[in-house]
């Protein structure tokens, strides 16, 4: 019996991307123009992205300003605008699943891509940028160099970049490390703290990509903190989680990483350890998308079962064995953002609460996208759009008045700090909440 309304807990259907329909161009257009009638009936989600504003303006224009006199050739732009936050399916539409309208705009937006993608009409730089691990090695190995070529004071070669790969010339690009997180975690020599509360659980940091090749510290945090509080910890960056791969509708070469990287943390798994992911974007691959890509696959569904993002896992020990005490305040105040990635693991805002262990700590919770999205913010094609999003973000965080900006996303946080260039945040570099929370153990 069909109902109004969405009351029961949504769910997301398996991608079940093998299937022949699943790149039937007239099935996808079918299913395209049925979702933007829906969504034209609706428009709540007119304020989250750029997709929605630039559906409803094309279907306002149209002949009978109707999704039926919508040409197809639009979509592509529609679909170009979506940087998969997962937003809309997690907190805004109220016709996902099991709503017999059956609505996942990202997942069909994803679809679409891989579409865009057999008919040859993705970029290629995006696609290029995607295979991180053959990158970062030489990144990391030639870090000095290529630091200095792409920083963006360096405006003779930025220009030069932004010919060749459409990067654009104004955006601040991650530094490499000098090592990789994995090189620092097999030197360091933090005894673990058998008297704390927490003594006797095993973790297990998945470093993932950005933390390995880009932002050692917030690796080296998030060893040092649970090491304090008493926790065997270990390291694992079997590579890639493959949201980058995703991003560019890479599908089976998404699960084939899944696969391989699902096999060495099995390992750890097998022997007691949690899986700790560092940065949002890749917990959500471990806990979500692989599963819904291999559904029937049991080591996935193992994994994602045993794994926690670090904001996630410390709250956790805290309430069930509680921390080591020794924190010091932290003066000027914080401002959260709550990812779009953490938000869509669907477990609260866990940095705010990890945040709020601090004694006398102010905290400002900013909930809105940083408009980032992985090469979206980075593309001179896109990077425009990026920035419409990202500035309303900004200037609700420079209204906090601040003096430390924190995500669990590292790259809309940068993007964010980019976008508030009068702001008076006194750090060199955007923090990962769990950096702030070493700063208040003096680690």
């Amino acid at each position: 019996m069909s109902k109004e309304g969405s009351t029961g807990t949504p769910t997301r259907h398996p991608i079940n991307f093998n299937h022949t329909d699943f790149l039937d161009s007239k099935k996808l257009d079918d299913e395209m123009r049925r979702v933007f009638d829906i969504c034209n009936g609706c428009r709540r989600c007119f304020n989250l992205c750029d997709s929605f504003p630039t559906l409803f303006k094309f279907i306002d224009k149209s002949k009978q300003g109707e999704v039926s006199s919508l040409s197809s050739e639009k979509f592509g732009k529609i679909v170009d605008a979506c940087t998969l936050c997962d937003m809309c399916f997690m907190t805004k539409c109220p016709y996902v699943p099991p709503h017999e309208f059956n609505l996942d705009f990202p997942h069909l937006m994803l679809r679409y891509r891989m579409y865009q993608k057999k008919i040859g009409k993705l970029f290629r730089t995006p696609s290029l940028l995607a295979k991180i691990d053959r990158n970062a090695k030489f990144g990391v190995m030639f870090s000095r160099i290529i630091n200095w070529f792409t920083d963006i004071k360096n405006k003779f070669f930025r220009k030069i970049l932004e010919i060749i790969t459409g990067i654009d010339k104004k955006v601040i690009l991650p530094k490499y490390n000098d090592e990789t997180f994995e090189n620092y975690s097999k030197k360091n020599k933090d005894e673990i703290n058998k008297l704390a509360p927490g003594f006797g659980r095993k973790a297990v940091l998945y470093s993932t990509c950005f933390v390995n090749f880009n932002k050692k510290a917030t690796g080296v945090a998030a060893l040092k903190v649970l090491k304090k509080n008493g926790i065997d910890v270990q390291h694992a960056y079997p590579g890639c989680c493959g949201m980058p791969l995703l991003e560019q509708a890479e599908l089976k070469k998404v699960t084939e990483q899944a696969i391989e990287v699902s096999k060495e943390l099995l390992k750890w798994i097998n022997k007691g350890y949690k899986v700790i992911t560092l940065t949002a974007s890749c917990g959500l691959m471990l806990k979500f998308e692989w599963p819904l890509l291999l559904p029937e696959n049991e080591d996935i569904k193992k994994l994602s079962l045993h794994t926690k993002d670090i904001d996630e896992y410390i709250v956790d020990i805290s309430k069930k064995e509680g921390l080591v005490e020794g924190f010091g305040e932290i003066d000027g105040g914080v401002t959260v953002h709550h990812a779009c990635h953490a938000r869509a693991q669907n477990m609260g805002n866990k940095a705010r609460d990890m945040l709020q262990l601090i004694p006398n700590i102010k905290i400002d919770v900013v909930e809105r996208c940083a408009g980032h999205g992985g090469t979206f913010g980075v593309m001179k094609a896109t990077h425009e759009i990026a920035n419409k999003i990202g500035k309303i973000t900004a200037k609700i965080s420079l209204k906090n008045n601040n003096k430390y900006l924190a995500s669990d996303c590292p790259l809309a946080v940068k993007h964010l700090k980019q976008l508030e260039q009068d702001t008076n945040i006194l750090n060199n570099e955007v923090l990962h909440p769990v950096e702030l929370l070493a700063k208040a153990y003096k680690l």
